[in-house]
Order: C-alpha cells, then sequence, then structure tokens
C-alpha cells in the first residue's frame, strides 16, 4: 500500500518537490531555480512554461533519490507562490504571456484609480484584502488589456486564468483539473471570503469574465489524478494551499491565536482568528487560514515584501558577500556603536504602511560601515518589520494574548537573526524540527484526503521544536533600536 507523500513547493525563485512518508518525516527532496525577469522598474515576471518543467524535474528527481516509485506515492500536495498570475489557452495549455509575480508593481496607478472612484471599501468588505497590485485581480486585467486579442478569447472561453497552483494542478492532470483551494483564491482579490465564491461585482468591476476562473474547492479534496504518462501510473493529488497558509498547517497552527512567521523571498506573519474574520484597522489583511470539511478558518496576515530578498541583494546586486550563510558572521563582527538602518522597500512597503511607492533607503552610514554593518542592519530589519506587524495585530485582535511566534523559512537557520527577533519582540521564538513547514502543510493536507494524516486536533502532537529563542536584551535599548527603525521608515514613506 502506498505510503509516501509528495509535497510540491513552487516558490518565487525555485521550484522543490519533498517527500514524507506518513510520519511526515522527510524522506529525499530535490530544488530547481529558474528565471527572474525585470522587463521594467518595478516589473516582476517569471516563464510559466520554466516553472513546470523545474516542477516536474524535481519531482522525478525526488523519487530518484528516495529510491521510491510512483506506486509508493499515495498524494500529492501542492503550496506555492501567492497571487501570482498566469492565462493560458485552453487547447494547447501555452501560456500567452509571462507569469505576472506578486511583487510586480505595474498595476499601480489604476489601483489609484479605482481608490479615487471610491471602490477600497467595498473591495476591502468583501475580499478582506486592501486594494493594492499586490493580488491578482489587477494583474488579470492588465494581461487582457496589454495582450493582443487576449479579452476577446477570455469572453470567447479560449484562455484560463491560474495563481501557480492552477497552473501545476492543469499541466498534472493534463488539463482535465482547472481548479485551486479558498486560500489560493482568497488572494486574488476576486473572491468572497465570506460567501466563499467568486464575486460577480468584482468581476464585472474588473472586467474579468468569469469563464476564466477555476474551481474553488477545500484545500484538502480531490483535485484529480496525475495523467498516466507523467511519472508511469496516476497518483492522486489531495492537498493545495498558498505557501504562507500551508505553512501555517505545517506549523499546527489549528487553534486560534496561535501565530507564525515564514521567513523566505518575503516574510509573512499569519494569526489563526478561528471562525472569526477580523477587520483590521492597521492595514493589515483578513484572509482565509485554510478550509477543511467546508468549514472556513481565517486569519490576519501581515506581508513584509523584502526579507531573504534583502540578503540577495546584497550577495548578487552589491557582491558584498558570497554567500546568504556569511551574514550572520558579519553581523557579530559589526561595530555595536553603529546604529545603521536598512529600509527594504526595493517594491514597496507591505503592512502595516503598504506604500507602494516608498523605496529602499539606509541610515546612520559613517566612514567605518562596512559589510558587517551592512550585514546587521539586512537581518535587523527582518526583525523590526515583524514588529511592525505584531503590534498591529495586538491592536486589530484583544484575543491575541501572549505570544510565541513559531518561525520558518530559509533565514530562520541564523541563530544570530532569531536571537534578535526574540529580543525586539520581547517574546518567545520557537524553531521546529522540521523547517520546511510550507510543504510540511502542503503535504499534511494531501495525506489528510487519503487518510494517511491525522485530523488537525491530533496533529499538533506531533510538532517539534528544535530551539527556543528567549528575549536577553535590555529594554532600554530594545526602545532605542526600535525608535531609531521607525524613524527610518518615516523617512521612507510617500503617503
Amino acid at each position: 500500500m502506498a505510503s509516501h507523500i509528495l509535497a510540491i513547493d513552487q516558490g518565487t525563485t525555485s521550484s522543490r518537490a519533498i517527500i514524507f512518508n506518513s510520519s511526515l518525516e522527510i524522506v529525499a527532496s530535490a530544488q530547481e531555480e529558474f528565471e527572474q525577469f525585470f522587463p521594467q522598474s518595478g516589473w516582476v515576471e517569471h516563464d510559466p512554461e520554466e516553472i513546470w518543467a523545474t516542477t516536474l524535474s524535481t519531482c522525478k528527481k525526488s523519487l530518484e533519490k528516495s529510491g521510491l516509485s510512483a506506486t509508493d506515492i499515495a498524494s500529492i500536495g501542492i503550496t506555492n507562490q501567492r497571487e501570482t498570475t498566469v492565462i493560458w489557452e485552453k487547447k494547447s495549455g501555452k501560456p500567452i504571456h509571462k507569469a505576472i509575480v506578486w511583487q510586480d508593481r505595474r498595476t499601480t496607478a489604476y489601483c489609484n484609480e479605482l481608490s479615487s472612484a471610491g471602490h477600497d471599501k467595498m473591495i476591502t468588505d468583501k475580499t478582506g484584502l486592501l486594494l493594492d497590485s499586490y493580488f491578482s485581480g489587477t494583474k488579470i486585467k492588465w494581461l487582457l488589456d496589454n495582450v493582443k486579442d487576449a479579452r476577446k478569447r477570455a469572453e470567447a472561453g479560449e484562455l484560463l486564468f491560474g495563481t501557480i497552483d492552477t497552473f501545476l494542478l492543469w499541466h498534472l492532470t493534463d488539463g482535465i483539473s482547472h481548479a485551486t483551494d479558498a486560500t489560493n483564491a482568497s488572494r486574488t482579490m476576486l473572491f468572497n471570503i465570506h460567501e466563499n465564491c467568486w464575486d460577480k461585482e468584482l468581476l464585472e468591476l474588473l472586467g474579468i469574465p468569469e469563464s476564466l476562473l477555476p474551481k474553488v474547492l477545500d484545500c484538502s479534496a480531490d483535485f484529480g489524478q496525475t495523467a498516466p504518462d507523467i511519472f508511469g501510473v496516476p497518483i492522486q493529488i489531495g492537498g493545495v494551499a498558498g505557501d504562507q497558509q500551508a505553512a501555517l498547517v505545517g506549523q499546527a497552527c489549528f487553534n486560534p491565536g496561535m501565530i507564525k512567521s515564514t521567513y523566505g523571498t518575503g516574510c509573512f506573519i499569519v494569526l489563526n482568528t478561528g471562525e472569526q474574520a477580523v477587520r483590521s484597522n492597521n492595514k493589515l489583511l483578513t484572509t482565509i487560514g485554510y478550509r477543511l470539511n467546508g468549514k472556513t478558518t481565517y486569519a490576519l496576515e501581515g506581508s513584509i515584501f523584502v526579507a531573504g530578498a534583502a540578503v540577495q541583494w546584497m550577495r548578487d546586486a552589491m557582491g558584498l558577500i558570497e554567500s546568504a550563510s556569511e551574514t550572520g558572521k558579519l553581523a557579530r563582527e559589526a561595530d555595536i556603536n553603529q546604529d545603521v538602518y536598512l529600509v527594504p522597500a526595493f517594491t514597496g512597503l507591505g503592512a502595516p504602511h503598504w506604500d507602494g511607492d516608498a523605496r529602499g533607503a539606509i541610515f546612520g552610514i559613517t566612514r567605518a560601515t562596512g559589510p558587517a554593518e551592512l550585514s546587521k542592519a539586512a537581518l535587523e530589519s527582518v526583525c523590526y518589520q515583524t514588529r511592525d506587524l505584531l503590534d498591529a495585530m495586538r491592536k486589530d485582535w484583544s484575543n491575541m494574548g501572549e505570544t510565541v511566534l513559531r518561525v520558518d523559512g530559509g533565514m530562520v537557520a541564523s541563530n544570530y537573526t532569531m536571537q534578535f527577533l526574540s529580543d525586539i519582540l520581547s517574546a518567545p521564538v520557537d524553531r521546529p524540527k522540521v523547517l520546511e513547514t510550507t510543504a510540511l502543510g502542503a503535504a499534511y493536507l494531501a495525506g489528510l484526503y487519503v487518510g494517511l494524516c491525522p485530523p488537525p486536533e491530533k496533529m499538533g502532537d506531533s510538532w517539534q521544536r528544535d530551539k527556543r529563542f528567549s528575549p536577553d536584551l535590555d529594554e532600554d535599548i530594545r526602545a532605542r533600536k526600535y525608535n531609531g527603525w521607525k524613524d527610518a521608515v518615516s523617512r521612507t514613506l510617500t503617503r
């Protein structure tokens, strides 16, 4: 009997495939990076066909590494970079344009037009989101308006839209399954999170034909089977969730008040608010945390656009370091008397500011400032932004209580960063034994559908902590450092 799960973790800079056994332990994995395209300032694109190719390749490599065959895989789970938008031909599967990535700001002017026309409140009331080019809705409109004959073909039913999960699902099933899950749908700015359906008023506002959109399922559901020729035998696809919601599941944050923070290209903090869709007064997002057995669990989310990307910038654009792993050592060597702040607003600032026109800046540089001080500033910027979000969450939800932050993602391997995070938050930070919590969440959802994994109330029993970081910073120093950060941010804001 098949007793393993294949998790596809399709991220912003790479595609990964991880095989888990029935105890949700990692058996094998494979990863491949793919090209990033920046055709204009503020524009970010991916090649959907390269994403599909790297996804398929990593799946096959992980199977080869594990020594397993496709017959050993009971279910496949998919987790993905959210909001990234693809439109493709229904007949051929060929994209009509490169994917517009979640970081892309090309529709900012149009969003400002919608805001000036007074549509902000209606959009937030229905979707829980802020009116912003970050989300998929205006990206779809841009493609329909700017790719030759796209709107005409969409209205004729010749084209399909999907976030990356949907695009992969369509290819895995050879065009049979055009579907998504509730978490990914909730990030399009087209989905009514209270009624759990595509919203006709929003579709009309943006001029998007409903025939373009996928069917919306629970996170653990029958998403179809892989085409037999892909892996040799058909495999059930039983779980789908956007990356941050998958991490919420992977961190076993199933109780209201539990909170996780994922540190990848960006940083995303998600707070489980249970059956209550909490409306934010501090520019956080109200979103779907997960939907199981038709029951929706809501969450508050804060999005930091640049986390690990700040370290990538130091490596790739500035040439200050050769590898990301150097930053922790350099930060420890930095001059403690220099208060250098990096505000990494490379594509604007996310919550709680939501200023798409803000741009990055460095403050506090002296003649003695070098790679060590800049490394320290880059790592600490992530921690300061996390505090911004947690402070906003406390203001929005009185039931939040004491914070224990469960962390995951590539940056949490840095003990320096996690200790400073705990220090600046004045709260414990828990790093789990399994750091691949995004893939773990996808695997759990897929395993839940086929009966390999326990129900949510039991899943928490298997979560294991690797290390707890506890605050150890003088309160006066904490306050001085954070006030310096707030001053730096205030100087970059445009509104």
